[in-house]
């Protein structure tokens, strides 16, 4: 079993501070003895490893290794250790959106910045038929350099694999975050992306989840309730708001046409 901070993980890596957790796996800080540098590394956390956990672990290493972009987190390595798949990534200096979205809402022009960035790097990604389905704060990656980086693609599919649900039968992707299409258990596509990314900038300007509260709670009331969208939005936020959450994807616009309109908000106060 791989423990931080007692032992090389495959006698190349060694594990110190856990940096992020996800559903099923950890994300640690590591040092690379080979070449001298520090890493992430990504482990599936164990005991409890289903065969659709493995699966979801290596669509993300083949996914990552074919995608290019200043935006995305990089993938350096993969391997196999004691049978505990693991993930080395470049190592983001800095905090995921998740603490900045909470309480405080974030001045409109470095939302559309950062909103910027997202779109563009989603225009690309779904450029090379790839669907995120999981886009969230903690999966934005802020470093202390500024850059903005999406990360975490262990759920990631390609458009035309239309499955929307785990060998358990519960819908992927984050209640609090996913389109109606995917409560539904409808095919998932890049505008269900376009949905998500519009509720993390709304929650970035507000310092609220637009639906909050228990997962199940949270995933339904979108079916039937449009997210609030307060009058002191700045100037233009809030018609690229209702478009990107609109019910039906089909009314969506691309990733490319938002990071358009948010290159024009980057001025706006």
């Amino acid at each position: 079993m791989v423990r931080e901070g007692t032992s090389l993980l495959d006698d190349r890596y060694a594990l110190e501070a856990v940096v992020g957790r996800g559903g099923m796996a950890d994300v640690y800080r590591a040092t690379d003895t080979v070449l001298e540098r520090e890493v992430a590394v990504k482990v599936l956390r164990t005991p409890a490893i289903t065969g659709s956990d493995r699966a979801h672990f290596c669509d993300e290493a083949k996914i990552l290794a074919v995608l290019d972009h200043p935006n995305l987190v990089t993938i350096l390595d993969a391997g196999l250790c004691d049978d505990v798949p693991y993930l080395v990534m470049d190592l983001i200096d800095g905090d995921s959106l998740a603490p900045f979205c909470h309480g405080s809402p974030i001045q409109g022009h470095r939302v559309a910045r950062l909103g910027g960035d997202l779109a563009t790097v989603l225009a690309y990604v779904h450029a090379r038929g790839i669907v995120h389905r999981d886009i969230k704060p903690s999966n934005i990656l802020i470093g202390r350099d500024g850059r903005v980086r999406l990360a975490d693609f262990g759920i990631a599919r390609s458009h035309g694999d239309t499955s929307t649900h785990s060998a358990g039968g519960t819908t992927i992707g984050t209640a609090a975050y996913i389109a109606p299409e995917q409560v539904r258990g409808e095919p998932v596509t890049a505008a269900s992306d376009i949905y998500s990314l519009g509720l993390v900038l709304l929650e970035a300007l507000t310092g609220r989840r637009a639906y909050a509260g228990p997962p199940l709670e949270a995933a339904m009331t979108r079916l039937h309730t449009a997210p609030l969208l307060p009058t002191s939005l700045p100037t233009g936020w809030p018609r690229l708001l209702m478009q990107m959450t609109d019910v039906d994807p089909s009314r969506r616009p691309s990733a490319q046409q938002v990071a358009t309109t948010l290159r024009s908000l980057v001025s706006s106060p």
